[in-house]
């Protein structure tokens, strides 16, 4: 009789966690940041149909990296969990963190029993109406979940963008600011595709950034995005 192929848990996980890794190094980086008029979310995206923005409820914003196609089925598990929750109690019962812990023990329910794991990361963002009452969540592939203050990168560069946003970024940024800020982080990321040799910071073409704001001075409906030419004047500043 044949013995059965054994793999130990520690190996089993570790493998889970370089594969769901390097999936999401593939993908185009996002960035999100505080500003005075509320929270900014800008992504690197080339395709005009399919969003890695969106809006979750009145006061919350989703955005994500990775594979389009899982990191979709939870925002719609998001928006779904958002509007029952609201409907059933309170608007007010709809909160960021509520929202986070629940993806959170999505992907790690998903990481753990799942033969393959989500190649996604997340965050989930919601603007107080004072700079001091802004969450924002950062969520990996595992089900980790980090209370974040200011910034956050995700994508297969967001190490040197993080860097960037942490040399750059202070407190009380207009979004103009904050426009050009995130423009200029992305460009220290790596460009799609096969290497080209180039050092320094890259061109970031306006065309290929889908950009958002959770704007803080809305009643209820707080998200909207920010078209080509509004973009094209907060970048020329």
């Amino acid at each position: 009789m044949s013995m059965p192929f054994y793999v130990s848990p520690e190996q089993l996980i570790k493998d889970k966690a370089d594969y769901a890794r390097k999936g999401i190094a593939r993908g185009r980086s996002v960035v999100v940041l505080q500003v005075d008029e509320g929270i900014l979310l800008v992504a690197e995206n080339p395709s005009r149909a399919l969003h890695k923005i969106s809006e979750i409820y009145d006061r919350i914003g989703f955005a994500a990296v990775g594979k389009y196609n899982e990191f979709e089925n939870l925002r719609v598990a998001g928006v779904r969990l958002a509007d029952m929750r609201g409907y059933a109690y309170d608007r007010r019962d709809v909160t960021g963190r509520s929202l986070a812990n629940a993806y959170a023990q999505t992907l790690g329910t998903i990481f753990t029993e799942a033969a393959k794991p989500y190649e996604v990361e997340l965050v989930v963002a919601e603007v107080g109406a004072e700079v001091a009452d802004d969450q924002i969540y950062r969520l990996t592939f595992d089900g980790s979940v980090a209370d974040e203050h200011g910034f956050v990168a995700m994508g297969g560069s967001s190490d040197s963008i993080a860097a960037h946003l942490a040399d750059n970024w202070v407190e009380g940024m207009t979004l103009a600011e904050g426009v050009r800020l995130a423009i200029a982080a992305l460009a220290q990321s790596a460009p799609a595709g096969p290497p080209t040799g180039a050092s320094g910071p890259r061109e970031v073409p306006l065309t290929q950034l889908e950009v958002a704001l959770l704007q803080r001075d809305r009643p209820r409906r707080t998200f909207r995005r920010i078209g080509p030419d509004r973009l094209r004047e907060l970048a020329d500043g």
